[in-house]
């Protein structure tokens, strides 16, 4: 009790510094300033691409972290590798299959302080239809009326029916992916 009280109060005075209100806030993302890039290798060799046209809000409240919400809806037709063929392979009914699942959510209503400027949100990641409960941390700055949040994570495709027929191998393709996010985001309320 002692413990959550004392980083609340620690917290509290750097996050007035910032001039944001002592209410709960909604915050936009900014898709322009903004980067969630995701990193996989394919035999042995590494690859990264990004999803692009994210949209997102979140709803802080910097004195009462924990009550958060947070809403990310990421349009996968729009990610983008760098080569047409490897994205005519993931937009396929093996991999994203976007004919029938066009975009992936992320939606947090709890989020859990873990330093001064660091948190983990606890929410669920839907890709393909199949929601699984993910922990996501985060570090977060504010500067005035807008703020950076910066994470990276890792995703276990497999989980999320990624990787149907032979992308379900992965000896060529690991199960693992790693997500990185740069997301500026400013205040709207």
């Amino acid at each position: 009790m002692i413990r959550h009280l004392f980083s609340k109060a620690a917290l509290a005075p750097l996050l007035l510094g910032a001039t944001v209100t002592a209410q709960a806030a909604t915050w936009e993302i900014d898709p322009e300033d903004s980067t969630v890039i995701f990193k996989y290798s394919y035999s042995d060799t590494p690859y990264q691409g990004e999803f692009k046209n994210i949209q997102a809000t979140f709803e802080i409240d910097p004195l009462s972290p924990s009550e958060c919400k947070i809403d990310v809806l990421i349009p996968i037709i729009d990610l983008e590798v760098g080569d047409e063929e490897t994205e005519s392979y993931m937009f396929d009914i093996e991999l994203f299959d976007v004919d029938q699942f066009p975009n992936a959510t992320f939606t947090a209503d709890q989020c859990e302080l873990t330093g001064v400027d660091s948190f983990t949100a606890k929410g669920m990641l839907t890709i393909r239809d199949q929601t699984h409960p993910i922990d996501f941390p985060f570090e977060l700055s504010i500067d005035g009326t807008r703020f950076n949040l910066t994470s990276e994570v890792t995703v276990q495709r497999l989980d999320y029916g990624v990787g149907q027929g032979y992308f379900a191998n992965t000896s060529a393709i690991p199960n693992e992916v790693v997500i990185e996010v740069d997301v500026y985001a400013d205040i709207v309320q």
